[in-house]
C-alpha cells in the first residue's frame, strides 16, 4: 500500500518554477530508512516504523528555488533476500535513489552493494544519481563496517556517500538530500545538453544528407 502524506508547502518566490524530484530510498530491514525520511521531512526523530510502504511529499526552499520532494519509502521484505531484483516501477520513477544500510549491520552493507549493482544494471550509471548513506552513526562502537569501505563503495560507482545519524542531527541528513538534488541537476542539465547535441547532429546530418541528394 502506498500512503501519500503532503506537509512542509513552501511558498514560491519570484519567477522560478518549482523542480520536482522523485527520490527512492532503498536498503535492508531496520537500518533506519523510515527514520531518515521522516527526520528530513519533519525534522523529528521516531524510532520504531512498521513496514509500510509510504510515499511522501515535501516543498523546501533550496539555492533560492522550490523544490518539490517525492519520496517513496520502500520496505525490505524476505521475499527481496530470495528474488533481488527490483519493481521497474520504482527505478524508472526514480530522479534519484538514496541507499541505506547500518554502520552496524554488514549484512545490510552488502544489501546496498547488492541493490547498487541492480540499479546500475537496469538503468544507465549517469540518469539516476545515488546516495550511499552508512546510518547509526551514534553507534560507533557496535560499528562493523568501516567509513572507508562505505566511501570507496560509494565512489567505485561514482555515488555521493554520507555517514550520518537519523537519531541525532537533523543537518546531517539534510545534507544528504541537497547532494541528491544537486546530482539529480547535474545529471539533467547531461541529458539536456546531450540531447541538443544529438538534435545538432541530426540537422547536420540531414543537410549533408539532402546535399549529396540533389
Amino acid at each position: 500500500m502506498v500512503v501519500e502524506v503532503r506537509g512542509g508547502v513552501g511558498v514560491m518566490e519570484g519567477n522560478q518554477p518549482r523542480v520536482e524530484v522523485n527520490v527512492l530510498l532503498l536498503g535492508a530491514h531496520s537500518v533506519g530508512k523510515s527514520a531518515l525520511t521522516v527526520r528530513f521531512l519533519t525534522r523529528r526523530f521516531i524510532g520504531e516504523y512498521g513496514d509500510i510502504e509510504s510515499v511522501y511529499s515535501r516543498v523546501d526552499r533550496m539555492d533560492g528555488q522550490d523544490v518539490c520532494f517525492n519520496v517513496w519509502d520502500s520496505p525490505y521484505t524476505q521475499d527481496s533476500e530470495r528474488s533481488p531484483a527490483l519493481p521497474d516501477k520504482q527505478l524508472q520513477w526514480a530522479d534519484g535513489i538514496v541507499l541505506v544500510y547500518s554502520i552496524c549491520d554488514r549484512r545490510s552493507f552488502h544489501v546496498v552493494r547488492q541493490q547498487l549493482q541492480l540499479i546500475r544494471r537496469s538503468r544507465k550509471p549517469s540518469s539516476v544519481p545515488v546516495v550511499v548513506v552508512g546510518n547509526k552513526r551514534d553507534l560507533h562502537c557496535h560499528r562493523s563496517v568501516s567509513s572507508e569501505e562505505g566511501r570507496l563503495l560509494a565512489l567505485s560507482q561514482h555515488c555521493g556517500f554520507f555517514e550520518v545519524s537519523a537519531a541525532e542531527t537533523y543537518e546531517d541528513v539534510l545534507l544528504v538530500f541537497q547532494r541528491l538534488v544537486h546530482l539529480i541537476r547535474e545529471s539533467r542539465a547531461l541529458r539536456k545538453s546531450s540531447a541538443g547535441v544529438r538534435r545538432i547532429v541530426r540537422s547536420v546530418s540531414a543537410v549533408f544528407g539532402k546535399k549529396r541528394g540533389e
